[in-house]
């Protein structure tokens, strides 16, 4: 059998790790265990993930993707409601095992902070959030709108904040109440700061 180099290594890597992280969970992943079911050695999984949460984030992007369509369901309340609900029930699988993994070593290990700080800043989609408030404008529910970056941010780091705070994501109540009390005024208030701007 030819030896596989390369990207060909690489996705071979992944896919172990990802289906090591399904099987025993974050906490039980090694390098070891990695390195023997892909038929590869520590040294080579190192040179391209020198930690274990950087391997493991690696392989949930590859597995899956974090990127999160924008609900079109006719109004504003009911997108950010049906957002919240994607990454909610992302983060009940093992999306959020791992991260609560990573969170948990980020107090004693400074390479597991940097790799979960770069997750979050490449998977931030306030991107996603500005679609469904733009549809809003589209469709007259509320004026134009300079959108803060933060609050455009706001669902994913709150539903974050559940599941490192509480090791589960938020249910249909929670999700209820974050919406209302919280992102839904967020926006409104950028909305009413923009037309008294204007």
């Amino acid at each position: 059998m030819s030896r596989r180099r390369g990207e060909r290594l690489e996705q071979a890597i992944l896919d172990v790790a990802w289906d090591l992280l399904t099987r025993v969970g974050y906490a039980r992943l090694t390098m070891e265990a990695v390195a023997a079911e892909a038929g590869t050695s520590r040294p080579v999984i190192h040179r391209r993930w020198p930690t274990r949460a950087s391997l493991a984030l690696a392989a949930l992007e590859h597995a899956a993707p974090a990127e999160t369509e924008a609900p079109d369901t006719g109004t504003l309340r009911t997108d950010l409601l049906a957002l919240m609900g994607q990454v909610a029930h992302r983060l009940g699988t093992v999306h959020g095992e791992v991260l609560a993994g990573i969170v948990a070593e980020t107090a004693r290990d400074p390479d597991a902070t940097h790799a979960l700080r770069t997750r979050m800043a490449t998977t931030a989609q306030g991107h996603v959030v500005a679609t469904i408030v733009q549809r809003a404008v589209d469709r007259g529910e509320i004026p134009t709108i300079r959108l803060p970056e933060r609050v455009a941010k706001l669902p994913f780091d709150l539903i974050r904040n559940e599941v490192v705070l509480y090791g589960n994501p938020p249910g249909q109540e929670v999700i209820a109440e974050i919406v209302h009390s919280i992102i839904l005024p967020s926006i409104l208030q950028a909305s009413a700061t923009e037309t008294g701007a204007a």
